[in-house]
């Protein structure tokens, strides 16, 4: 696949082949967009150094592509630039600066330049590891574009954590990841899988990891901001991407930052009324588990990756969005991740809160919890596992499981081999695993995923029963999950 761009001041064309992005150097990017003279813009980058205009004009031709770089790195000198912020590593902020830069690049060259030249700003601002700050190294980076000369303004905006130890590789980091930004939204903003994946070239997922990717603009609106953040978790590129009760790609922290945590995990196919008592009833223990006041824990629901794979080990795309509509018709944040291991989840989730995190769960998933093939690759198997998981005021709550033949049937009453009882009946006293009593649950019978989505799409009115009101309406409105006219 060619993009075929037209260059300014040449009378020619300069081929962009997508299949060989993922091979390309910043050095060979920064040149590529340095010898087309119709791609002209500012660089502006506070925290880190000025490490993206640095592979600009190591590459050579600079002056065809930089009309300006930019750094105010005291704060009475950006406040008086881009105005007062509360945050200066933040999503406000980078967006002030690429307002405030784009207004200038605008009005200073629109009538000089306007006419055959695509304008673009670049931003970051960056919480790199330095001497006197201790706090999570991560990154705001932005571009603002047009796809074509006088063209409608797109925006690429990413949120990524820093992972390197050394504040010299961190700024490497950032330097190379603007590039890439810069050379995807240049060369690629037409196929999403290649913009992704060249975000990464010269990195690695072990470097740094994007926990948001959003895109607006009228030229970008071919893409589903919920897809590309799909497909960063499916290619490996982040561990879980958060969606807001709106749909919308929001960045965790914004939500999660130092808040009470209760995540349900489940499938949701589609979300049903035993989920939402389920998250009921562990929200009224976790209540008075931590003293916490009413409306204080962000809810959650989480898909696992696993859970979105079909038979053939691919995605359903429009199963996925389903999924997501109808968990917020009910008003709750979804997130979808790769952290299959409950511990996972935990470390995931302590890296935005040190409050209390609470998760859901029924008596079946807890049954596979105490699986001890699960923790093969750990050194000290399933106690290291729950070591690591019990930590920093976490508690899994225990909805009970109708069973036909007993009853309900309770976290306490789990059957396990001789040599795990103890360590059961350890978690259980502690209160690490709290059973969530069984006359606090609505009696609601139990339904299978595969039931319902056979019920609605033989156009059977018996799914109704089992789900929420506010979903009924949306499935049937939208014809979600299959449902006929």
């Amino acid at each position: 696949m060619y993009l075929v761009w037209p260059l300014a001041n040449r009378g020619s064309f300069f081929p962009v082949s997508t299949m060989s992005a993922s091979h390309m150097t910043p050095h060979e990017k920064t040149l590529q967009i340095n010898l087309d003279t119709g791609f002209y813009g500012t660089l502006a980058e506070i925290g880190a150094g000025q490490e993206v205009a640095r592979w600009f004009f190591r590459a050579g031709g600079a002056s065809g592509t930089v009309a300006k770089t930019m750094s105010a790195y005291d704060m009475t000198f950006s406040d008086s630039i881009y105005g007062p912020a509360k945050r200066y590593v933040s999503q406000e902020r980078l967006h002030e600066m690429l307002d405030h830069e784009y207004a200038l690049l605008r009005n200073r060259l629109r009538n000089t330049r306007g006419e055959n030249t695509r304008f673009f700003v670049f931003a970051d601002t960056v919480a790199a590891k330095g001497y006197k700050t201790s706090g999570p190294c991560h990154a705001w980076i932005g571009v603002r574009f047009q796809k074509e000369p006088g063209g409608a303004l797109n925006d690429v905006v990413i949120h990524c954590h820093l992972l390197d130890r050394e504040t010299l590789q961190q700024q490497e980091a950032v330097g190379i990841l603007g590039v890439n930004l810069i050379y995807a939204v240049y060369a690629l903003w037409m196929d999403l899988d290649a913009m992704l994946e060249s975000l990464f070239d010269g990195l690695g997922p072990d470097r740094l990891e994007i926990d948001m990717f959003r895109m607006s603009g009228a030229d970008l609106a071919i893409h589903d901001n919920r897809v590309a953040s799909l497909s960063l978790v499916r290619k490996g590129l982040c561990k879980a991407v958060l969606f807001s009760p709106e749909g919308a790609v929001i960045q965790p922290g914004d939500v999660l930052y130092r808040k009470p945590i209760l995540l349900e995990r489940g499938s949701f196919r589609p979300v049903n009324r035993l989920h939402l008592d389920m998250m009921r009833c562990a929200r009224d223990a976790f209540m008075s588990d931590f003293g916490l006041s009413v409306g204080d824990p962000v809810e959650i629901m989480e898909i696992s990756m696993h859970n979105l794979l079909d038979e053939r080990g691919g995605i359903d795309l429009e199963d996925y969005l389903n999924r997501i509509d109808a968990l917020g018709a009910i008003g709750r944040h979804v997130m979808v991740s790769d952290l299959g291991e409950f511990y996972k989840l935990q470390q995931y989730l302590v890296r935005y809160t040190s409050n209390s995190i609470g998760i859901v769960l029924g008596v079946p998933l807890l049954v596979e919890l105490f699986d001890e093939k699960y923790y093969e690759n750990l050194a000290g198997g399933i106690l290291e596992s729950f070591g690591r998981l019990f930590k920093n005021r976490l508690k899994l709550y225990v909805y009970p499981f109708s069973d036909e033949g007993s009853g309900l049937k309770q976290a306490r009453d789990l059957e396990l081999p001789p040599h795990l009882k103890y360590l059961h009946l350890f978690l259980m006293e502690n209160r690490h695993i709290v059973d969530i009593p069984n006359d606090a649950v609505e009696s609601i019978p139990s339904v299978s995923s595969i039931r319902l989505l056979e019920w609605i799409h033989s156009g059977s009115p018996e799914w109704k029963r089992y789900v929420p009101e506010e979903v009924v309406s949306l499935i049937e409105e939208k014809r979600l999950f299959g449902c006929p006219d």
